[in-house]
Order: C-alpha cells, then sequence, then structure tokens
C-alpha cells in the first residue's frame, strides 16, 4: 500500500486534558471519512496533520514529508476546507482565490488562470469578481473548496463541506467531491457530522473517540457487520405503550414515519409480533433493514466507551 500518510504514537495535550491519545494510523490512497462525537480530537489531529500544532510526543509523515520539521512542504502538497468562516473581506473570489495560490508556490500568472479554473469547477463562475463577504452561506463553502483547490494538491482536508447549506447546495457539493474522487489524483479525508454524507462519498471510515482511533475499515466491511438485525416498521395505535415494552432496544423514527428497531441477532424478530399484540398496536409494515453508518458508528462508540 502507498502510504499518503502515517502516524506513529501521536500525543497531545491541552493543558491537563488529553486530546489526542497515542494515535497509530496508515492509510493509502483513496477518499476517508473522519467521524466521532463533539471533543474526539478530528479537528486535532487535522492541525497536527497540517503543522498548526506540535504533538507533544511520535512523529508521522504526510507524503514523505515529516510532519514536525517540514511544514511549508506539506501544506505545498495539502488543499484544506476549514470548518470556520475563513475567507478574507474586500477581496473578491478570484483574487482571493489566486492569492492563495500564490501563498502555496504557484507563480503569479499561473496562480490567476488557476483562480479562474476552479472557481468555475465549483459554479462560482458568474459570481468570481463580487466581493466575498457578499456570498450566501453555500456560495461560501465553495469558496472554500475553490480555494483548497486551488495549488492542485495531493490531499484534500475536508472540514464540515456541507455546512449550512441548504439541500440542493449540499447535494451539489457532494457531487463535486465525488467528481473530485473519481479522478484518482487526489485523496481527501472528510470530517463530517452528517453521516449520510461521508456514506455517500468515502470508500474508507474512521471513528475516533476520546482521543483514538477506535475504527478504520472499508466503508463495506462497515457496512457489513452483522452485530445486530435492524427491523422497520410502520405503527399503529398505542406506539408509546409499544416503545416502553421494547425500551431495552434502540429505537429510532425517520422523517416518514418509519421506527427501526435494532434486536439482538438471537432475539427472535417475530417477538415484535407478540409486543404489539400485548400493547394493542398494529403493524402495517415489517421488514429486516440494512446497517447503516449511522448504525456502525453508534455501535463503535457504544462499544469503545464500554471499554
Amino acid at each position: 500500500m502507498e502510504k499518503i500518510l502515517e502516524l506513529k504514537d501521536i500525543v497531545f495535550d491541552y493543558g491537563n486534558l488529553r486530546a489526542i491519545d497515542h494515535v497509530n494510523l496508515e492509510i493509502g490512497r483513496g477518499i476517508y471519512g473522519l467521524l466521532g462525537p463533539n471533543g474526539a480530537g478530528k479537528t486535532t489531529l487535522m492541525r497536527i496533520i497540517l503543522g498548526f500544532l506540535t504533538p507533544a510526543s511520535g512523529n508521522g509523515k504526510v507524503l514523505e514529508h515529516d510532519i514536525k520539521n517540514s511544514h511549508i512542504e506539506v501544506r505545498k502538497k495539502i488543499g484544506y476546507l476549514p470548518e470556520i468562516d475563513c475567507l478574507i473581506p474586500g477581496m473578491d473570489g478570484v483574487t482571493l482565490a489566486a492569492y492563495l495560490g500564490e501563498l502555496s508556490g504557484m507563480p503569479k500568472q499561473e496562480a490567476i488562470k488557476r483562480a479562474h479554473e476552479v472557481l468555475y469547477y465549483v459554479g462560482l463562475e458568474e459570481s468570481r469578481y463580487r466581493k466575498v463577504e457578499t456570498y450566501s452561506a453555500g456560495m461560501k463553502q465553495r469558496m472554500k473548496l475553490a480555494a483548497a483547490l486551488v495549488h492542485d494538491p495531493e490531499l484534500l482536508f475536508l472540514d464540515e463541506p456541507t455546512s449550512g447549506m441548504d439541500p440542493q447546495a449540499r447535494k451539489e457539493m457532494l457531487a463535486l467531491i465525488n467528481d473530485i474522487a473519481s479522478k484518482e489524483t487526489m485523496n481527501i479525508i472528510i470530517s463530517s457530522h452528517i453521516l449520510a454524507d461521508v456514506e455517500n462519498t468515502c470508500n474508507h471510515v474512521l471513528i475516533m473517540n476520546k482521543g483514538k482511533i477506535i475504527s478504520h475499515q472499508e466503508m463495506s466491511s462497515a457496512l457489513n457487520q452483522e452485530t445486530f438485525n435492524i427491523i422497520e416498521l410502520k405503527l399503529r395505535g398505542n406506539i408509546a405503550g409499544f416503545k416502553e415494552k421494547l425500551s431495552a432496544f434502540r429505537i429510532e423514527q425517520d422523517d416518514k414515519g418509519i421506527y427501526r428497531v435494532h434486536l439482538p441477532m438471537d432475539f427472535p424478530s417475530q417477538s415484535l409480533f407478540k409486543t404489539a399484540y400485548e400493547t394493542n398496536v398494529q403493524i402495517r409494515h415489517f421488514r429486516k433493514s440494512k446497517v447503516t453508518l449511522e448504525d456502525a458508528f453508534v455501535t463503535a462508540i457504544g462499544e469503545s466507551n464500554a471499554h
């Protein structure tokens, strides 16, 4: 496996708080989802890789460059879309993209030419001469993506890339990310709280909890773990009583009113009909469901916390 990123025993503390706890990680080419609850250490880990923070111990390489001693070389090869609003007021889109290209080491004329190209690619060609502070939330996310792409990096970090976007803009952003990934010339790491976005774009998933990498697998493997049965139900009647009777199990409801009941593998799913009869509930729909990334995520975090 060609190593894009290699971390060995990385530790980082904020005072008495251990934010990164002896992280060991190797990743190859592809598109990775980085998941974890708030405070898991995702952003801190990204900042260490980018050279913004220096680990207390451990070492690592990004694209063969040392993360402690080769910050400039690393940043020339990495594109970064941060979660925070980082655009410079007073600049128009093309000027800002070109400026960031120059900061990455590109000659001025090449940076200007490339700025026009990436703004066209992300759908901002008609707004490239507008001041960036006048952009909508969705346009700002596109602008940040263009800035991350302008120097044609080998590794792209996207921190909450669909943050603040309406459903249509989010769909278009995900299509852009998939298009970038399909060219297979750029490797991508996406950190997002929207698990469906990661599931629809990534072919690998990393899960962090309490400063540790607790899971690192291919997406297909993560979604094929048969650790429980998930049954989809449509219900009518005393639903509160039905849920109370099954309170030992995880039950979710989607926006279409379908309930998903997570049952242990040794629990007979037919017993749900008995529970429905006892609680005066009608089951109008009954089907075994597929494991989602959310299911895999919740299971991994639960097992990690239990340990």
